[in-house]
């Protein structure tokens, strides 16, 4: 393994090449890390370029497709041969599709939609917290969703999906309480990505409505998982209000809520 080359402390950033993910890259290299940051697509190589003009961090990409055990296993591999150990994770790659779960949407679609949201996280996590807790110090942050607190017709596995995320993150925050590893779950709301269109969401209420800069929801999960904070609710107002709604509101209308925003046609 390479001996560490700079002074600075090591994030890891998934789904980074752009949206929330390459914005929270900028984040931790505005505050004085280096980073190795993942996606599937080219693009990831882009967002490495674009991130070093912003100072002297080190800035690491690797392309690898984490919906596959080998794609995550390439970027651990990747992460060790810096030699050095991670003092930030964030778990932040996520993909949606939009649709009826019957007649829409593919199997397939489904499947990938688990492997990258659900199992990458596991599997990564796995791999990564045990060198944070054995150095006692850490911070981890999971890219949730408000959508995590709500079923969600049109959108059944990718909600359910991040349900799993926010309470897998609520478990390891509270098993790692007592280690010097914090874990924060960061929850936002619509956002101005790539999501809505490669969900193929562009005819719903959601998808064509106004949404929160990701710039400004990475900076608010950024500040939470520095302060150790369990989790934030990040973007609007709207979001923050949706959310404590959410903990009064009967499960059968915060489904029938999610349909009239997500049913395909629901733009017009």
């Amino acid at each position: 393994m390479s001996a560490p080359t700079t002074g600075r402390p090591l994030a890891v950033v998934t789904g980074a090449s752009s949206g929330i993910g390459y914005e929270l890259a900028g984040e931790f290299v505005r505050h004085g890390y280096d980073v190795v940051i993942a996606a599937e697509d080219a693009g990831i190589t882009e967002a490495a370029d674009h991130l070093r003009r912003d100072g002297q961090a080190e800035i690491r990409p690797v392309q690898v497709d984490l919906a596959t055990f080998d794609g995550v296993t390439a970027l651990v591999e990747a992460v060790d041969a810096t030699g050095r150990p991670v003092d930030a994770l964030a778990v932040n790659a996520g993909r949606g599709a939009g649709g009826a779960f019957v007649g829409d949407t593919d199997l397939r679609d489904e499947l990938n939609i688990i492997d990258v949201n659900v199992t990458s996280t596991v599997h990564l996590a796995k791999r990564m917290l045990p060198g944070m807790v054995d150095r006692g110090a850490g911070r981890v942050l999971f890219t949730s969703s408000i959508a995590a607190t709500m079923p969600g017709p049109y959108q059944a596995v990718y909600n359910a999906s991040k349900s799993f995320v926010q309470s897998f993150a609520e478990a390891l925050r509270n098993e790692l309480k007592e280690t010097g590893v914090t874990v924060t779950a960061l929850m936002p709301g619509p956002t101005g990505t790539k999501f809505f269109d490669r969900a193929d969401m562009g005819d719903t209420k959601v998808g064509a409505d106004d949404k929160d800069d990701p710039a400004t929801v990475a900076a608010q999960g950024f500040a939470a998982m520095m302060k150790g904070e369990e989790k934030v609710v990040a973007g609007s107002l709207k979001n923050k209000v949706q959310a404590a709604a959410a903990r009064l509101t009967p499960d059968r209308l915060k489904a029938e809520q999610h349909r009239r925003m997500a049913e395909p046609g629901s733009a017009d």
